[in-house]
């Protein structure tokens, strides 16, 4: 039996999964989650050569200032020569990374799995 860790937030889980530090989002990402979060995602996304999974499938709400954790982290991670993936299915958040053009930045995975199944290279603009 696997034991999931604790979050470090109420907003954010870190965990081990295949080689990959996975941060999982959860509930209402907005001003106040991400101040709350930003911290935590700077010190796993500053890693040399990290690879990180960006989950989104637990949230409930995510606004601009989601986006702007998320940019941040694939820019930290890259800039150390890491790499990153996105999950998320939730179809408003999906349609705002289109309409922003991260999903292009960031390209999402509807599963964790499938995320990890085929290692992808991030784009960099």
């Amino acid at each position: 039996m696997r034991q999931e860790p604790a979050p470090l937030t109420r907003h954010l889980r870190v965990r081990q999964e295949r080689g990959h530090t996975v941060l999982e989002f959860r509930g209402e990402i907005d001003l106040a989650a991400a101040a709350e979060i930003a911290p935590h995602l700077d010190r796993e996304t500053g890693r040399p050569a990290a690879r990180v999974v960006l989950d989104l499938s637990p949230i409930e709400f995510f606004d601009c200032s989601g986006l702007r954790l998320l940019y941040r982290a694939r820019g930290r991670v890259l800039d150390r020569h890491g790499s990153v993936l996105l999950v998320c299915s939730h179809p408003l958040t999906l349609r705002v990374l289109r309409i922003t053009g991260l999903s292009r930045l960031l390209p999402p995975h509807p599963t964790l799995d499938a995320a990890l199944e085929r290692p992808q290279v991030t784009p960099r603009p």
